[in-house]
């Protein structure tokens, strides 16, 4: 930067007051004599003007504190007792020549600790920025501890390399704070933080503006597209994460060491540094929470936002203790409420979807319905953020049951059941799902698939529950009962689609019957069995342990007896079509879609001889 600019901006002569507050001074001892004093003025007359930019090159051009430490601690020595010896001047004669000598000289000592104020924060940068000391030190402990570096004496270098910054790090904030308490004890507060409060304030938004947050308002954010909002609110993550461990962490750790004399200092700085940049951060969820045509899809990232500040909370109230950081807490706090206020927005939109849900047209087959498909992946995903959604929901009055059909409820469950709110939030909304489910299976003409598609369905929704965390809030009994109902709805199915078939080789099995009455039997039996098979070929069961489960259960029906007769009556075997053999590969295929609806036996045993 061009030293013009730098003095116009820092630095300016100004007339001291010295009513300084005595916690910040010491009192002069009455016992200073008068030679004491010359000498102190002349002490500090020689290593102030010696570092006087205006009557020295080469104090124009060098560092004080990064050329000479020793001497820099014998300046602040100087100007420190120059001050002393002022105030035992100005209580014993303001008219003393002395003292405006010593005046002028403490305006130079001023000027030449602001310089260096200014030299040292903007020349140190990369040490002062919490941000870049942080990923440097993480990047390097990751390095040491990785495989990929065996040589100790790389490792060795690496630890080095972290020490020697923490070590100018610090030894830069010691030089801060020295400088910073020789000016505020001096009455040059404001000269110092006005530098202090430029130079880092610039660094925070610096950061905020490399995060990617930017300033929106709630018409752009409309605007948007979603897929450009849900870039956005990814980036907002990250830098969440990113600020709240690094920059305002940072920053107030910076600002607590280099004004450590001054609560109210501190105070008025890390403020007026951090309050922009931090509220266009916590500002950011809040407008997306207000967004027009939040569908309900696109919860799940304002549940991720909810959660972000909700794990910073903690962070957000110590970083930003300070009183007059009070508008950044109600910031972060109203975009809190907001996406409260959202999320059960969109909760209710999505059990609206599954309500209003009209679509008329049959699962093939009585398979899975898309409703099921959708509803249940929302909801196993739901139950990933089930904490979050607990606190969000906890004091949310439960859903009406005068909704639902009263048939649906659990009877002993009563109105005063001590489940949670959660518990009963996620079992409502399956229960709307089965409601319409079983609204949807009225649609079936054929009564057997009908209870097909129930048994399907409720096998998906208490697989999804027990595979997921959703088996963490329902219980293992919500699953085993409603594995009963899908047990007992495959049972309806089986019983109405295979009943004519089954209950005659039963009644011919266990009664007495004459050679003629077995070649009528199998007569009657071929025609019965194609008949049920072909009604049967267009059915699947997707899941694979309930088909099993459905073919040996019909296969034990069927096969068993009829196997039975079919050794009891091997004199009649010319009238017999199928073997006990072929009706078991025939029931192997059903269920799985492989087979074209309608086919009979026959057909579907040429095709798959050709395969």
């Amino acid at each position: 930067m061009p030293r013009k600019g730098m003095r116009s901006l820092c630095f300016h002569t100004k007339t001291p007051s010295f009513a300084v507050s005595p916690s910040h001074l010491s009192t002069p001892r009455r016992s200073f004599s008068e030679s004491r004093i010359e000498m102190i003025i002349e002490t500090a007359d020689s290593m102030i003007m010696r570092w006087n930019p205006d009557s020295s090159t080469y104090a124009s051009v060098t560092s004080l504190f990064y050329e000479d430490k020793r001497e820099a601690a014998q300046f602040l020595k100087c100007v420190k007792d120059l001050q002393k010896a002022m105030h035992l001047l100005a209580s014993e004669n303001s008219t003393d020549h002395r003292l405006v000598r010593a005046q002028t000289l403490m305006q130079t000592a001023m000027k030449r600790l602001q310089k260096e104020f200014y030299q040292i924060l903007s020349m140190n940068r990369a040490h002062l920025d919490p941000e870049s000391v942080s990923t440097r030190s993480s990047r390097a402990s990751t390095i040491s501890s990785s495989d990929g570096y065996d040589d100790e004496d790389e490792i060795q270098i690496t630890g080095d390399s972290i020490v020697e910054v923490e070590n100018v790090s610090a030894a830069v904030i010691a030089d801060l704070k020295s400088i910073a308490e020789c000016m505020i004890s001096c009455g040059y507060t404001k000269e110092c933080i006005k530098v202090y409060k430029i130079i880092r304030k610039s660094i925070i938004d610096e950061g905020i503006y490399k995060l990617g947050v930017e300033r929106l308002s709630s018409s752009k954010v409309n605007k948007l597209s979603w897929e450009v909002l849900e870039l956005k609110i990814k980036n907002w993550l990250e830098a969440m994460k990113i600020a709240m461990r690094t920059l305002f962490t940072g920053e107030r750790i910076l600002c607590d060491a280099v004004f450590a004399v001054s609560d109210s200092i501190r105070e008025s700085c890390f403020t007026e540094i951090s309050r922009e940049g931090a509220t266009l951060l916590f500002n950011f969820p809040g407008i997306v929470a207000k967004r027009k045509r939040s569908s309900p899809e696109r919860m799940f990232l304002s549940l991720d936002m909810y959660t972000s500040i909700s794990e910073h909370w903690p962070e957000i109230e110590e970083i930003f203790s300070f009183e007059s950081c009070s508008a950044v807490r109600s910031q972060a706090l109203a975009s809190f409420t907001q996406l409260t206020v959202s999320v059960r927005h969109m909760l209710a939109e999505f059990e609206s979807t599954i309500l209003k849900d009209s679509s008329k047209t049959l699962a093939p087959g009585g398979g899975l319905h898309p409703l099921t498909k959708y509803a249940m992946e929302y909801i196993v995903l739901l139950a990933d953020y089930s904490n979050v959604i607990a606190d969000i929901i906890a004091d949310w009055p439960p859903p009406k049951k005068s909704s639902l059909p009263e048939s649906h409820f659990d009877s002993s469950h009563s109105e005063d059941s001590p489940e949670s709110p959660l518990v009963l939030r996620f079992a409502w909304l399956i229960l709307v799902l089965l409601c319409k489910l079983d609204g949807k299976a009225q649609h079936y003409k054929d009564l057997s698939v009908a209870y097909l598609f129930l048994a399907n369905n409720i096998q998906h929704v208490a697989s999804k529950v027990r595979t997921s965390n959703l088996v963490c809030i329902l219980g293992d009994d919500w699953v085993t009962k409603h594995e009963a109902k899908v047990r007992q709805f495959a049972g309806k199915y089986e019983s109405l689609a295979w009943a004519p078939v089954v209950e005659m080789l039963t009644e011919k099995r266990t009664a007495a019957i004459t050679a003629e009455e077995v070649k009528d039997m199998f007569k009657i039996f071929n025609p019965s069995f194609e008949e049920a098979y072909r009604k049967q070929t267009s059915c699947v069961i997707p899941d694979p342990k309930l088909r099993d489960e459905v073919k040996v259960s019909i296969s034990r029906k069927l096969t068993s007896p009829y196997r039975e007769l079919y050794e009891k009556h091997r004199r009649v075997r010319v009238f017999v079509k199928y073997t006990p053999e072929d009706i078991e590969n025939y029931l192997s295929d059903l269920f799985s879609g492989t087979i074209l609806a309608g086919d009979s036996p026959s057909s579907s045993h040429r095709r798959r001889e050709r395969t």
